[in-house]
């Protein structure tokens, strides 16, 4: 270690300083601060999207444009009535008072996959908080998150506010992402495993997202069409950028052919056994997705594997059934490629979705086609995930959409199953530190032992 001042050091003090006007703003001042973010988002959705594909030519623009609007209304739908400032809790019975205060100097580790949109939605929480902020990009994505940053700065310039209340590092590289994780007051990391494994390794309190890797039980009482489109709707999305979107269908045996059947009709094209080989060498670059295919369009990717796909045909299965590194399909793909297995009992259908998750995608999000409410519940309660969506597209719903009540947000918690502090979506509750005052309760009378205790006090067998 040396002690010379660095180019992150000086990015921290400015965040501090701006920081430490925000620390007096009062809460409608930051909600209205978060307004013009969000209202500055929804009318550049177009240009930074339009940008933003230009530069790491992933996904497609309408998908992009769609997702950035509805993040913006959908945040500030969410942000209307939060408390973050001062008091923002009293329980008269237990005599407690809560007070949010400041995180301070946040660090967000901003994706290729959806900049746009975890810059101003991080921007949005963390002003929310009082905070300041400060994105490091990924290098494939570092001028759009220029762009993103650079746009909300001058809208802060223009409301008389610090614009140095979020900063970007202009030239990424992993020394300057790990100085910038040990400097800050709290690091929020959206990307892949290392990226989530060094914000946890930083010494810094972080929030990291683990791996997605969605698989969705499909069973014989579903409506297998409505199943089938969802599944396409999830693949389109944007052509499967987001961690969210379904990887792979577990489909009970007795409607297996007759769901792929529907998934033909929305356009799917099933791969054989040499297709599915050819695909795989493609996909995969010495075990790891291949940068240059991934998020395109389904075509593409058939040309680059060498396989005489339709040209009407948006996405592509493949049969599998095995999971773990000896079967890559077993894993999250970021592509129109849909893994699709087949089972008999539904207890079948829990143990192939928490083994393919324990490989890849432990803890995210699953999803379920069924109209059985006691298999639903069963399902929830017994495999290892954060989120079940229930006959809804998990890509366009587990992340907060109009159709459910999940909280807008593009940071997905995932538990300690997949290595991660939290198993909620992350918001605005997760970018303030709050105070407890406590004062005492005249009066209250203690529970008795045997109020607390009952029968177990008497157990002659515990305590003999």
């Amino acid at each position: 270690m040396t002690n010379e001042y660095t180019y992150v050091d000086s990015l921290v003090e400015r965040a501090k300083k701006a920081q430490e006007v925000a620390a007096n703003y009062t809460q409608e001042e930051v909600r209205r601060i978060a307004k013009a973010i969000g209202w500055l988002a929804l009318n550049k959705a177009r240009e930074w999207s339009e940008f933003g594909y230009e530069e790491t030519k992933m996904g497609d623009v309408e998908s992009k444009v769609a997702r950035e609007q509805a993040r913006a209304r959908g945040l500030m739908r969410d942000l209307m009535d939060a408390k973050t400032v001062g008091v923002i809790e009293v329980d008269e019975e237990k005599q407690l008072t809560k007070i949010a205060k400041p995180v301070g100097v946040v660090g967000a580790l901003i994706p290729t996959t959806v900049p746009a949109t975890v810059v101003f939605m991080g921007a949005m929480n963390s002003i929310m908080g009082r905070n300041a902020m400060i994105c490091s990009p990924h290098p494939r994505a570092k001028r759009t998150t220029m762009m993103v940053v650079n746009d909300i700065r001058a809208l802060y310039k223009k409301m008389g506010i610090p614009e140095d209340l979020l900063l970007c590092i202009e030239d990424p590289s992993m020394s300057n992402s790990q100085e910038l994780m040990a400097k800050v007051d709290l690091v929020v990391a959206t990307g892949g495993a290392a990226m989530v494994k060094a914000a946890y390794s930083s010494g810094t309190p972080a929030y990291g997202v683990g791996a997605g890797n969605v698989v969705v039980v499909i069973d014989e009482t579903a409506d297998l069409k409505d199943a089938a489109e969802k599944v396409r709707d999830a693949q389109l999305n944007d052509l499967a950028i987001g961690c969210s979107t379904e990887n792979s269908m577990a489909i009970q045996k007795d409607v297996y052919a007759a769901a792929m059947e529907e998934m033909v009709k929305t356009g799917a094209y099933i791969c054989n056994a040499e297709e599915k080989a050819k695909l795989q060498a493609v996909l995969w670059v010495n075990g790891h997705l291949n940068p240059e295919i991934i998020c395109k369009p389904a075509t593409y990717i058939a040309e680059a594997a060498g396989i005489d796909m339709p040209a009407d045909r948006t996405w592509i299965i493949v049969e599998e059934t095995g999971y773990g590194k000896a079967y890559p399909f077993s894993g999250e793909k970021l592509s129109v490629v849909v893994t699709a297995y087949s089972y008999d009992t539904f207890d079948d259908a829990i143990e192939l979705v928490n083994n393919i998750q324990a490989y890849s995608g432990a803890g995210h999000s699953c999803g379920i086609h069924s109209m059985d409410d006691d298999r639903i519940l069963k399902y929830a309660l017994e495999t290892h995930t954060s989120r079940v969506a229930v006959r809804m597209t998990v890509g366009k719903s587990n992340a907060g959409n109009w159709n459910n009540g999940m909280p807008f947000t593009v940071n997905l918690g995932c538990g300690t199953w997949g290595g991660n502090i939290t198993s909620e979506n992350v918001t605005y509750k997760n970018y303030i530190n709050t105070t407890w005052v406590a004062r005492e309760i005249f009066g209250y009378v203690p529970p008795t032992d045997e109020e607390l205790f009952g029968e177990v006090m008497n157990d002659t067998t515990l305590f003999g």
